[in-house]
């Protein structure tokens, strides 16, 4: 069995050896003073001149320095160059990705980029064109027929595969280190090369590619045009999805045709993932899709494959539904998402907002285990990820790593060291860190000349007014207080190597993170896991973490949380972090590091893994068509065997046919009475019918059933055999509670839905809208009516569930299934067990057809597995997936025909 993982980046790459360059990461790369130059490259015969059509090496954007110290404020600190390793697996779990198609050695992007979202982007737009042009040698104008040297220049140039450098490292080491541990058998990744491929189209190049990947390194290649890409990625990905999930709704593209635009590429490319998946899947696979680049994936294969086992994980943050319901396409990325039998998320905050979204804007019913469709269950975990510990330990030993330590220690001799590394984004809080820092020295000038803060600075493709903005602060920080032999920031805007990273983590006094919004921070893991001193002379270094990571939530209090929007309490933080006594950083750090140790890599893949082959079967055992029919010849063998039956019975839908709850049945159901008559003649039976209705309600349909025992409100009230009192099972001082704050609610959502009405029960109150004067729009106000209150009464044990036609609230607390245990155990201590009954109930049987009955129906399947009732019988009526052990399809007619015959059996 396989299992497929798909995320938009492969682990590996393809670099290209063009003609007159050295080949990447060679010693002859560098240009190193006195070396000899190489000897021409001999060439090959061609009619054309001699020199080159496209020259291979034209810079496409500024180099970068060599030495990753300088920065850019022109003070630099001079540290031997590195010599480049040829491990290319090694790198932080949050690696940066760089510029899609901008490589030198990979092929150019053909795409012609959507519309820039703003008028100012323009210039922009025309230089890209030009370095285009210069690129390609055009030093004139042409007629429009595109010159293919540049495509024949990759088709025959040889290329080899490389450890890629963006994409998800989490998820690599993660895979790596379940498989190491042999937790995961054979896996096989899917995903693109993360690089323009349109100049390789129809040559054997492209297929060698494909070959070589799926069979040496066991990976699909998925394919699609650079326009595609550069519009899902570069566009709809970056400006629409990355902001909204991060809670900065997008001001660009401010017109429709813009998103229009990108959605279209982001559709194609999903749907190229999905079809590669499909064309290699088999019977007993599992499929694994990873994050915001391939919401609809699920949903599409899905589409092709309904039997298949999927998982969905989610590893940026879910923004409230009030955020994303901003998202023009919104319904069709859940309706992507929701295509898996699993769906995860890093923290539980995260879970709760895609519940919750989903039960507003899809209409599903969200449960504390996941999402209820009309036909399916779909489970939602929440599952954060971690580092591999095991291959962080080993890197940390190179000799690389103490040549930096070595550096680093003789060059902050006597000094503080706040370290940092973020993406240069707004969503990272770089901006906010450093008006922190400044602000911090402004109020403690004894910490001048003794602290150094060093921010690495992963750019983004995009350019913007952060950049700038960044610039400045560290120019005036630097300004202000740096002297010959001192320098407050030094701030890197590239990204430094693994060896360079470690040291730095190592030697930290204190790791500083202020991002606004983040799924998982995995660098403040991997530094806690640095601050052992196993390597270094320092130790146990606190942690300065945002509180709106999702890293925060597994510390426990023992970080020093901020709100990277308060300056003040930012600067206290560091304060404090520089001046703590080593017993409490000793203790801080310990419980971190267990924190750590605890959630790695490897745990949170295999623990997702196991979950998502768990809830797989146990949906497909649930699912209608699994799930066998009643059979009557086994039924009438069970009922004969026993002599204590106890029969729990709905009422709507399985003992008559099902009519608006708000009406009362003006006439007794005839047939049905009798059929319970006809049971009860035999004393050894027991029933209770449930029912929504209220207590007087029931009472005036079976007043002509003596001895039946009645459930009202759905579990709230509770009426014994031959009783005439009816017992209140709900605490009614807290029902009046509740009822005041939620009918305030639905009374707004009247007012503003005409032809809706509320009934007021005892125990619950129904919101009715089947009868408005404007259906669609009464359905909009109910889902956000059952949201609100589900927001807003959480924490009163109340919830509202959008039914057809209306909205039910009701307590949390009492059920139809609590009242079945009162039942049972009420049985068990006024029927005490003898030599011929070991049980109080030895037969018990459970019919319903609604999503209330389904907790009886788990109830009593416990019962049976744990041997506390002999034989237990547990049907449903419905068509939608099922804990009962058995279906009828013929309805309330099959129901009474059924409990006909055990009747006659007597």
């Amino acid at each position: 069995m396989t299992v497929f993982i798909a995320s938009l980046f492969l682990p590996k790459t393809v670099h290209f050896t063009l003609p007159g360059a050295a080949p990447r990461g060679s010693a002859s790369a560098k240009k190193q003073p006195g070396a000899p130059k190489p000897a021409p490259l001999e060439r090959q015969p061609s009619l054309f001149q001699p020199t080159s059509i496209t020259p291979p090496q034209t810079p496409t954007e500024d180099k970068k320095r060599d030495d990753p110290f300088m920065n850019e404020d022109g003070l630099r600190v001079h540290i031997p160059p590195l010599e480049t390793g040829s491990d290319g697996l090694r790198a932080p779990a949050d690696r940066s990705s760089p510029t899609w198609g901008g490589r030198l050695d990979q092929p150019m992007s053909r795409a012609n980029s959507p519309p820039p979202p703003s008028l100012l982007e323009k210039g922009r737009t025309l230089q890209l064109k030009a370095r285009e042009l210069g690129r390609q040698g055009v030093t004139q104008p042409r007629s429009l027929v595109r010159s293919d040297s540049h495509d024949r220049v990759f088709a025959h140039a040889n290329w080899k595969v490389v450890n890629a450098d963006q994409g998800n490292g989490g998820l690599r080491n993660a895979a790596e280190a379940a498989a190491r541990e042999g937790k995961l058998g054979e896996y096989t990744w899917v995903g693109t090369l993360g690089m323009p491929t349109d100049a390789l189209q129809g040559t054997q190049q492209l297929q060698d590619i494909e070959d070589r990947l799926a069979t040496e390194h066991d990976m699909l290649t998925v394919f699609c045009s650079d326009k595609d890409f550069d519009g899902h990625y570069s566009h709809f990905c970056k400006q629409i999805l990355w902001p909204v999930f991060h809670y900065q709704i997008p001001d660009n593209p401010k017109s429709k045709a813009y998103e229009d635009h990108s959605w279209k590429y982001y559709e194609a490319v999903n749907q190229a993932f999905a079809d590669k998946i499909v064309k290699n899947w088999k019977r007993g696979d599992s499929i694994w899709i990873h994050d915001y680049h391939l919401l609809l994936v699920p949903g599409m294969i899905r589409k092709k494959l309904p039997d298949a086992k999927i998982g969905f994980f989610l590893h940026v943050a879910f923004p409230s539904s009030e955020v994303f319901r901003c998202v023009a396409v919104r319904k069709q990325l859940l309706e992507g998402m929701v295509g898996a039998n699993l769906i995860g998320f890093q923290i539980h905050e995260y879970t709760r907002h895609f519940l919750q979204t989903c039960s507003r804007l899809l209409s599903a019913e969200a449960t504390p285990d996941g999402l209820q469709l009309e036909d399916r269950f779909v489970d939602v975990v929440n599952l954060p990820i971690g580092i591999d510990p095991v291959s962080l330990s080993q890197h940390r030993e190179e000799a690389e790593v103490k040549r930096w330590l070595d550096i680093m220690r003789e060059r902050y001799a006597g000094k503080k060291l706040i370290v940092a590394r973020d993406k240069l984004d707004h969503v990272r809080g770089v901006r906010q860190k450093l008006l922190s820092y400044e602000l911090f020295l402004n109020q403690n000038p004894e910490w001048r000349d003794n602290i150094v803060l060093i921010q690495v600075a992963l750019s983004t493709s995009e350019k913007s007014e952060l950049d700038a903005t960044v610039s400045d602060i560290v120019t005036r920080v630097n300004s202000s207080w740096a002297n010959l032999a001192y320098q407050p920031v030094v701030y890197l805007k590239q990204d430094i190597d693994y060896a360079q990273y470690l040291a730095l983590l190592s030697i930290a006094d204190a790791l500083m993170i202020t991002s606004q919004r983040e799924g998982m921070n995995l660098t403040s893991h991997e530094y806690l896991y640095c601050q052992d001193g196993k390597i270094s002379d320092k130790k146990h270094g606190s942690l300065i973490l945002s509180e709106f990571t999702g890293t925060s939530s597994l510390f426990g209090g023992n970080e020093l949380s901020v709100n990277p929007w308060d300056y003040r309490a930012c600067a206290e933080a560091i304060k404090k972090a520089l001046e703590m006594d080593d017993e409490e950083k000793e203790r801080r750090w310990t419980k971190l590091f267990e924190a750590v140790n605890h959630h790695t890599g490897s745990h949170w893949f295999t623990e997702f893994m196991s979950r998502l082959d768990r809830v797989y079967d146990e949906q497909h055992r649930r699912d209608q068509t699994s799930v066998p029919r009643l059979s009557m010849p086994a039924l009438i063998r069970q009922y004969n065997r026993t002599e204590r039956r106890l029969f729990i019975l709905d009422f709507e839908g399985t003992l008559v046919s099902w009519g608006p709850v708000n009406q009362i049945i003006p006439v007794s159901p005839q047939r049905t009475l009798d059929v319970l008559n006809d049971l009860l003649l035999d004393e050894r039976n027991t029933i209770y019918v449930m029912s929504g209705r209220r207590p007087e309600e029931l009472d005036r349909i079976f007043r002509r059933v003596p001895n039946l025992g009645l459930i009202a409100e759905n579990g709230c009230f509770l009426k014994d055999c031959g009783s005439t009192e009816w017992t209140e099972m709900a605490d009614s001082d807290q029902i009046r509670s509740w009822k005041e704050s939620v009918k305030s609610i639905l009374t707004y959502y009247l007012e503003r839905t005409p032809g809706a009405e509320i009934e007021d029960r005892r125990c619950s109150l129904i919101f009715h809208y089947k009868s408005a004067e404007d259906y669609e729009a009464a359905m909009r106000q109910a889902t956000d009516c059952a949201s609100h209150i589900n927001d807003a009464c959480e924490e009163q044990r109340v919830h509202a569930i959008p039914l057809d036609g209306c909205v039910l609230v009701e307590p949390i607390d009492w059920t139809k299934s609590t009242a079945a245990q009162r039942i049972f155990a009420d049985l068990q201590a006024g029927m005490a067990a003898d030599e011929k009954h070991k049980s109080p109930v030895d037969f018990l049987m459970v019919v319903g057809d609604g999503r209330e009955d389904e907790k009886v129906f788990k109830w009593a399947n416990t019962l049976g597995e744990g041997g506390a009732v002999k034989e237990v019988v547990t049907v449903s009526l419905g068509i939608r997936n099922t804990e009962a052990t058995a279906t009828l399809t013929q309805g309330v007619s099959g129901v009474l025909m059924a409990l006909q015959k055990l009747a006659a059996i007597a």
